[in-house]
């Protein structure tokens, strides 16, 4: 397993004692602490590492119910599967910080206590890390796959949810009203080398390679030049029998110096040169 284990921002948070002690004492006491790490085990909450000031000590394996923004009961005081939606998802883990929505308004729609709001700090995302491993996760799949973006919520608690249950808002570019979104589940595998013409670059050495329908075309157009057509234009591009192609002069060019002349016509067309 490559990963495992992520690097987090860190964000001084609270620690509900009675998760120091397995839940057998130090309920309603709180320690102070440093998050360090994240941890990822597929089919169980994220575990956080946090660092204890006080006591010189790390704890490890701590959900994120286990943490408040300040040493208070927060209201409401929202359970685990309030505060994170889905399971991890794979070994393979990652935190992102996406800068653009950062500094936006936040709100979630929890199971069980409506809309709650809060503020940005990471997200957590899962992949399949070990190609050699067999994947039996969902985290590759589009209409599996969820991140968890992490929020200091405005009640006090921390949470990990999925895009599709929140919104968020920008003060100069969302609208006072925006609308429901009325968006499907992506189930697409979308790619772009596979079920179309093939290209057929393996005999191609030139730095600004054409496709083997590319050389064709440009066959094409050479032949026309040549003359031995006069019912297409020189790119290979169109067919109009309304435009004709004066051949009568053709200069006698060798096959380099037309793919040339062809080449540059074609990305002058195109508005590459």
């Amino acid at each position: 397993m490559p990963t495992l284990i992520t690097n987090l921002p860190s964000y001084e948070v609270w620690v509900r004692k009675e998760y120091l002690t397995d839940h057998k004492s130090g309920h309603g006491e709180f320690v102070k602490g440093i998050w360090v790490s994240a941890k990822s085990i597929p089919g169980r909450a994220f575990y956080f590492e946090t660092y204890l000031p006080e006591y010189a000590a790390m704890f490890d394996k701590l959900p994120i119910s286990a943490f408040l923004s300040s040493p208070e009961i927060p209201d409401p005081d929202m359970t685990l599967h309030n505060l994170q939606f889905w399971n991890c998802m794979d070994y393979g883990v990652i935190a992102v910080q996406k800068q653009f929505i950062g500094s936006m308004h936040y709100e979630v729609y929890t199971r069980d206590y409506g809309n709650q709001t809060g503020t940005y700090i990471c997200t957590l995302d899962n992949y399949h890390s070990d190609v050699d491993a067999i994947d039996y996760s969902t985290s590759e799949q589009p209409a599996e796959h969820k991140s968890h973006n992490l929020l200091e919520l405005d009640n006090g608690q921390f949470c990990l949810y999925p895009n599709n249950r929140m919104r968020i808002y920008d003060n100069s570019i969302t609208p006072e009203t925006p609308k429901i979104p009325d968006f499907k589940v992506s189930t697409v595998y979308y790619q772009v080398e596979n079920g179309h013409d093939r290209d057929g670059l393996g005999s191609e050495d030139n730095y600004f390679w054409e496709t083997a329908k590319e050389r064709k075309t440009n066959r094409v157009g050479i032949n026309v030049a040549a003359g031995n057509s006069d019912q297409y234009d020189i790119t290979g591009m169109y067919h109009d029998e309304n435009v004709k192609t004066n051949t009568d002069n053709a200069p006698e060019l060798g096959w380099n110096e037309w793919t040339s002349h062809i080449r540059c016509l074609r990305w002058t067309f195109w508005g590459l040169k």
